[in-house]
């Protein structure tokens, strides 16, 4: 398996449970991860990442990981990094927080030492 298939393959198989996650059992989801006021965003958020997880999951099963996945899994992790962390610091969800953030940088360093390996490139034919 290619480092572009492998990368994607982890990153779904760990957005995949986290979106699926409060979904099914909300009140687990609160007791680990804090209070939320809205629980509607955390259920928008839940399901954006079930459907990147999925989409990171096919591309790596059908080895069509193209840069455009590369830097949906990159971006993705880069903006979960930046709430983690960002907000962990302004107290506005808990710490526990900042244990994801630092799992989504290691995801981003993943996805930077794939670089192009294992990246399908497409060709546009008109």
């Amino acid at each position: 398996m290619s480092r572009a298939r492998l990368i994607a393959l982890i990153q779904g198989v760990y957005w995949l449970p986290f979106g699926v996650w409060p979904l099914v059992h909300m009140p687990s989801f609160l007791w680990v991860t804090g209070p939320k006021v809205e629980l509607w965003l955390v259920r928008t958020v839940s399901l954006l990442l079930i459907v990147i997880g999925a989409v990171l999951i096919a591309a790596a099963a059908s080895k069509r990981v193209t840069p455009e996945i590369k830097w949906l899994g990159a971006g993705g992790a880069a903006a979960m990094a930046f709430v983690d962390f960002y907000y962990s610091m302004q107290d506005v969800i808990w710490d526990t927080y900042m244990l994801d953030g630092i799992a989504e940088i290691i995801l981003i360093l993943l996805w930077l030492w794939v670089g192009r390996h294992g990246v399908a490139q497409t060709t546009e034919k008109q």
